[in-house]
């Protein structure tokens, strides 16, 4: 079918060639033979009067015309599969949909989990995909290539719909027989001591914590860096480090491994809201509202940190009493 002298089937094969950079992998993505893939290119480029790609190796790098073109043609196929092609209407009870998050080891442990508990309640057929934050998460929300994106709302693009879901403070943890732990810590204390921490790549880039130091000129001493808050507590064990983490996931750890929970000698406990983003054509999706639903419902019952914070440490301690942790 033409329009306006475009072939539409055209926009079929250039949105594979840019999702995949490959003409094989594309023309396998789309059940096309790679000769009939290759004369697809060739119509693309006469249709734009532009190589759209150019070979490097067996990847394809998208000249800067294609790269224009890139969004506005895979929002325009989204908007076709989800306004134009009727789907069937989503049951969860019947449903095999598997729903691709990107989200971090943390809110995995936290939260999620009681998404997945739910979820095989009242969806057995669903299922999941996790993938980390990467430099590309944006990118991929944009094509609609995961369903979800669950960070720290500070860390998001103002281009996508979002909604809140719970909040957290920081915490400073240490092995429970740290004695250095034992008294109030002191801001010098806290920079002189030993630290593990995680090495943030592409979306985070630095931790909430690191970006506070940087902004009030302080260095911490960094023993170990770890790819994920989950690999902290091991990381201390026997050992005077400290580390600083979410105190949702210090709670978590604690009724498993002998963790010591202290206040940060830094101001407001340094606060943050974990969010969800999804693609906006993605808004009215049937199965998308269903699953939004479900973590903004979940995580309305969680309870604040502060006041978990408040019932765990008198005014005059320091420590978090294990007891109640």
């Amino acid at each position: 079918m033409r329009f306006k002298g475009l072939d539409l089937n055209l926009l079929v094969a250039l949105d594979a060639l840019m999702t995949e950079r490959n003409l094989t992998a594309a023309a396998r993505s789309i059940n096309l033979s790679q000769p009939a893939m290759s004369a697809a290119v060739a119509r693309l480029r006469t249709y734009f009067r532009d190589d759209l790609f150019i070979m490097a190796g067996r990847e394809l790098v998208l000249s800067p015309r294609a790269e224009g073109l890139a969004s506005a043609v895979r929002e325009a196929l989204l908007h076709i599969q989800l306004s134009i092609i009727s789907p069937e209407p989503f049951d969860p009870a019947k449903s095999d949909r598997c729903f691709r998050v990107i989200l971090s080891d943390y809110v995995t442990l936290v939260f999620f989990e009681k998404i997945i508990e739910r979820a095989a309640r009242e969806a057995p057929g669903v299922s999941f995909e996790f993938r980390p934050p990467a430099d590309d998460s944006e990118d991929l929300l944009r094509r609609g290539e995961v369903d979800l994106l669950i960070l720290p709302e500070i860390f998001m693009s103002n281009a996508y719909p979002r909604s809140k879901l719970f909040d957290d403070i920081h915490v400073c943890v240490g092995c429970g027989s740290n004695k250095q732990l034992s008294e109030p810590l002191t801001f010098e204390r806290y920079m002189s001591m030993g630290h593990v921490v995680v090495g943030f790549s592409g979306t985070l880039r630095l931790g909430i914590e690191e970006r506070y130091l940087l902004e009030h000129s302080g260095k911490r001493r960094i023993d170990v860096v770890v790819h994920g808050y989950s690999l902290i507590p091991p990381m201390l064990s026997d050992t005077d480090r400290i580390g600083t983490m979410p105190l949702r996931l210090a709670r978590h750890f604690a009724k498993t491994i002998p963790l010591k929970i202290v206040k940060l000698p830094l101001p407001r406990h340094l606060p943050f809201v974990e969010a969800v983003q999804w693609p906006a054509l993605h808004t009215s999706d049937p199965a998308s509202l269903w699953i939004r639903e479900m973590l903004v419902e979940e995580a309305s019952r969680m309870v604040s940190p502060l006041a978990i914070a408040e019932s765990l440490i008198n005014p005059d301690q320091h420590e978090f009493c294990p007891a109640h942790l």
